[in-house]
């Protein structure tokens, strides 16, 4: 190692292992680095493509089938939710459920580059999706606010993701786990506040 660190300081040229470590990307796995959360405005472009792949279902298969068939497509004045409005919370509802359990993530999150996982690592189950996906979901499309919470809480949880456990991350963006929350390493003693070597 230090022949070759000789030579590169004479060449001019950085030590072949420093190339690769400052080449290779850093992996979550790795003490020291997580992945970083996505914040309001990507989580929230997402959410405006899923909404134009919806809209695209609807438009091309549910619209059609419902004038085929003669169903009306507006708002009876006695029902909170149209047969026409009630397939189309089915589908929406759905779609993300079905899209986050098999691939974990949309595909406006997809195109964005975030991803739905569980705080404790593992796969995403049926019964944290539930919640997530369909009742939490719910929540927010109906009252709107709860998606929010994403710019206010530390790690840019929606409700959604509190009811589930699970948050929402970059699949290529890593930051530092500050020194805090890092995970005490087995033989190696942090000295006390005010004290040095």
């Amino acid at each position: 190692m230090s022949d070759e660190l000789e030579t590169s300081v004479v060449s001019g040229q950085p030590p072949a292992e420093s190339v690769s470590l400052r080449s290779a990307e850093p992996d979550a796995r790795e003490p020291g680095f997580r992945h970083k959360p996505a914040g309001f405005w990507i989580r929230f472009w997402a959410y405006i493509i899923d909404l134009i792949v919806i809209g695209a279902i609807s438009g091309l298969i549910v619209k059609p089938v419902f004038r085929i068939f003669g169903w009306p497509i507006t708002d009876p004045f006695f029902l909170l939710y149209s047969p026409y409005k009630a397939v189309l919370l089915v589908i929406f509802l759905a779609y993300f459920l079905l899209m986050t359990k098999f691939f974990g993530q949309t595909a406006g999150k997809m195109i964005c580059g975030i991803r739905v996982v569980r705080k404790s690592g593992g796969p995403l189950g049926w019964v944290s999706l539930l919640f997530r996906e369909v009742i939490g979901r719910y929540i927010s499309k109906t009252l709107v606010v709860p998606y929010l919470l994403v710019v206010f809480m530390p790690r840019n949880e929606a409700l959604h993701d509190l009811f589930a456990d699970t948050e929402v991350i970059h699949e290529r963006l890593y930051e530092a786990i500050p020194l805090q929350d890092r995970p005490a390493v087995a033989g190696r003693h942090q000295l006390p506040e005010g004290q040095s070597i």
